[in-house]
């Protein structure tokens, strides 16, 4: 979840105008990049063996 903060700081990195979307954008990147560093953090990620195995099954 993000913080006051961490949007303050996201807004002051904008120009004078932006738009809405570009302002959403933004933070639900912001979101991934947390949940994805959480979950690095506790172990549920896979190896690159794994997402080989699992794209391959894609292509099916």
């Amino acid at each position: 979840m993000l913080t006051r903060t961490q949007l303050k700081e996201q807004i002051e990195k904008f120009p004078e105008e932006f738009s809405i979307d570009e302002l959403v954008e933004r933070l639900i990147l912001m979101e991934k990049i947390e949940r994805g560093e959480k979950q690095s953090l506790n172990g549920e990620t896979i190896t690159e063996t794994e997402l080989d195995n699992q794209i391959e099954k894609w292509f099916e």
